[in-house]
């Protein structure tokens, strides 16, 4: 039996309230279920376990605020994923796990509508959230005051995410020594590239340039790793994955960054889809605890406000931010002769404790050397 405790869902949260349980006692679950929602500063997320276990205990009541890192529930780990007896519905044989079942009850889903993306085509509990999702079933919960009394106004919302992001950039700007670079990016090619690429496409396929900075910055990263990572126990722990926190602003104030995860892996294609994702699911209330917690470096784009340089601080406990300006009309000189190129200001924020100017200028080269050889993005 294993401690489950209340999660870190940024570096600024000290205390997260229980909002609603999604177990009971003797339930099995596979890696990836969602155990409970939390509520922070930032809205109300979804709890994922990160193993297969059985439920042992509950040791919260909703509506309870607690210290992160208290022990909320007790767990027992299972070596292998837990496999459920078929299922026999209108003469269709499916196998359900018991989250799904019970959500499919809640909701009145019919399971043998549902694509099963589980074991043996087994399906799971998010593979009902995301029918539900797709046919609008689910609507997103309001964001509660504290204790889950009343709906919080939005003024109230915007007034408690400011805390929270000032917060965590006072602690930012206080233990991390930061160092910025900055260098122009002719994005001619790149562009030209996207407009003959984007002709081909529907108008719901086409890709957006954003999708192009955030491919070249995950391909810069394999080049320049020492910026992919978190500085912990005082030294940097590189890290394995390429998870870009990407900024996203709520309509009622403040961003939040979840990480497209695996993000060097991704085709143009799955990247956009994976944006879209998010920016709905961000401002829906419906974001995952790792998603909140996996970014190994920040992304952030204000070009389509006018904003033409970007100097971000970092978000702890990661090395690194990466800022994108408006692409501008700029005189280029180059090989003697003087034109005018479309212009993007790309800008690195980095921990002077990790890495120093040579492995940020590395990874900036790096960046425009993807972005001109765009075509193999």
């Amino acid at each position: 039996m294993t401690d489950f405790s209340m999660p870190s869902l940024g570096a600024d949260m000290k205390t997260g309230t229980l909002v609603k349980w999604h177990v009971k006692p003797g339930d099995r679950l596979q890696r990836g279920d969602i155990i409970a929602e939390v509520e922070n500063d930032k809205g109300i997320m979804e709890i994922e376990v990160f193993e297969d276990c059985l439920v042992d205990e509950l040791l919260l009541e909703p509506e309870t605020e607690v210290p992160v890192g208290t022990v909320i529930a007790k767990i027992t780990t299972t070596a292998a994923p837990i496999q459920e007896p078929p299922a026999v519905d209108q003469g269709k044989r499916i196998r359900v796990s018991p989250l799904a079942r019970k959500l499919a009850a809640e909701l009145g889903v019919d399971l043998n509508q549902v694509q099963g993306t589980g074991p043996e085509g087994a399906v799971q509990e998010r593979d009902l959230r995301e029918y539900a999702t797709a046919a609008s079933v689910p609507k997103p919960e309001p964001v509660l005051e504290q204790g889950g009394t009343k709906p919080l106004s939005s003024g109230e919302f915007q007034a408690g995410m400011r805390r929270a992001i000032a917060a965590a950039m006072s602690r930012a700007n206080r233990d991390i020594p930061h160092y910025y670079l900055e260098t122009p990016i002719d994005m001619s090619r790149p562009l030209q590239w996207l407009e003959a690429e984007n002709q081909q496409r529907g108008i719901k396929d086409r890709i957006l340039p954003v999708v192009l900075l955030i491919k070249a910055t995950a391909k810069a990263l394999n080049a320049v790793p020492e910026l992919n990572g978190y500085w912990i126990e005082d030294r940097l722990q590189v890290q394995e994955g390429i998870h870009i926190g990407f900024a996203i602003s709520l309509r009622q104030g403040g961003l939040v960054t979840p990480a497209i995860h695996h993000a060097d892996l991704k085709s143009l294609d799955q990247l956009m889809a994976a944006m879209r994702d998010l920016i709905e699911r961000t401002r829906g209330g419906r974001l995952r605890s790792s998603e909140l917690t996996d970014a190994t470096i920040t992304l952030t784009s204000l070009g389509d406000i006018g904003v033409q340089k970007v100097f971000g601080v970092i978000y702890p406990p990661q090395v690194a931010l990466v800022g994108f300006g408006k692409i501008t009309e700029q005189p280029w000189a180059e090989r003697g002769m003087l034109a005018v190129r479309p212009v993007l200001t790309a800008t690195l924020a980095g921990d002077h404790r990790a890495t120093d100017g040579m492995i940020g200028a590395r990874f900036l080269q790096s960046l425009n050397a993807h972005l001109q050889a765009v075509e193999n993005l």
